[in-house]
């Protein structure tokens, strides 16, 4: 029952957070993320099976440090060779100003996107279905629940990024497999996020990594717009 609570939660977010203006949109993460874990307590479960507990907190600094590092790398040498550089012309981060790249680099993304995201889907999800059913049951639900969360973003992607677009066109078709792609890139990042939480039994290396891959590429795909 409390599952399937916080599955209604997250379905209503979608569909109302789609409708509110970009204003609400931390907020709404925040407030979301809040009465997630207010569930999760509720269903039983401590803040070390959430991945919260403090006695966890410096190794998983120390997962999150070498992480952001290997993101950083990998997305510098992308940079460097002309085959993966056009991954990075997105017209969502060229049409910011600096101001709000800022603000989406330094807020959004982590205390929206990321906060939500993690606390969703690595914390609670990830905690409540491990506790009925093991690792692998929370493994797979919360990577499949996370993989369709990213239908509605994606939709747009053709549209915005440039290296989608010469992948899959702009037509109604090229669209839909954009769509499925995302569903199950995300999925796949979503198995990876969770091994990284049940080996280090803490939050922290999933959210540094989350951060680190949408903020810096928010960051370097405003400044290959315009350098």
């Amino acid at each position: 029952m409390r599952i399937t609570l916080v599955i209604a939660v997250l379905a209503a977010v979608q569909v109302w957070g789609n409708r509110l203006s970009a204003d609400w949109y931390v907020p709404l993460c925040v407030a979301t993320a809040a009465v997630l874990l207010l569930i999760a307590r509720w269903d039983g479960l401590s803040w070390v099976d959430l991945g919260l507990g403090a006695g966890r907190a410096r190794r998983g600094l120390r997962w999150g440090l070498v992480l952001v590092g290997a993101v950083i790398v990998v997305y510098l040498l992308g940079l460097a060779v002309p085959f993966t550089r056009e991954a990075f012309l997105d017209e969502r981060a060229a049409g910011l100003t600096p101001e709000e790249l800022v603000y989406r680099v330094l807020v959004r993304v982590p205390l929206g996107t990321v906060l939500l995201e993690e606390i969703a889907f690595r914390g609670v999800v990830w905690a409540m279905v491990e506790r009925r059913r093991g690792h692998v049951w929370a493994t797979a639900v919360s990577s499949v629940l996370f993989g369709f969360w990213h239908v509605a973003p994606a939709r747009g992607l053709t549209r915005a990024n440039a290296a989608a677009e010469a992948i899959f066109g702009t037509g109604t078709t090229g669209v839909a497999l954009s769509v499925a792609a995302a569903v199950v890139g995300t999925a796949l990042a979503g198995v990876f996020f969770c091994e990284l939480r049940r080996r280090s039994g803490s939050l922290i290396p999933p959210v540094a990594l989350h951060c680190a891959l949408n903020s810096a590429g928010y960051a370097l795909a405003w400044a290959v717009a315009r350098w």
